[in-house]
């Protein structure tokens, strides 16, 4: 195991995720890696950096506000407050599981609600 912890992976993650580092998200993604959320489910790292994209090319800005992390030895779940185009908030919960080498082996992203 490296020196980063997963919850330490799970952030890098996430702030990539909103700086839209496609090229940072590659190097966490596993190969077989399985990205699920409220509109699709993808296999393979290829496929998911293609969503990611997508996601990347919809949107002016990312902002990700991270609410609380819960983690055990191979799963972070992150509690989320994304920001997109400084309009639209997204309330969302990320489970992410990380492979022996600490690259992400699955995401799956749940959407919830704002009002506590």
């Amino acid at each position: 195991m490296t020196k980063n912890s997963n919850k330490d992976r799970c952030l890098t993650y996430l702030r990539k995720y909103a700086e839209k580092d496609l090229d940072a998200i590659t190097e966490l993604f596993s190969e077989n890696i399985v990205l699920r959320d409220w509109k699709i489910r993808v296999e393979g790292k290829q496929k998911a950096l293609e969503e990611t994209q997508k996601n990347f090319e919809a949107a002016d800005s990312i902002a990700i506000e991270v609410l609380s992390t819960y983690g055990n030895e191979n799963t972070v779940a992150a509690e989320l407050k994304i920001t997109v185009d400084t309009v639209e908030e997204l309330y969302v919960v990320d489970v992410i599981t990380f492979d022996a080498n600490g690259q992400i082996a699955s995401i799956r992203a749940y959407l919830g609600r704002g009002d506590g």
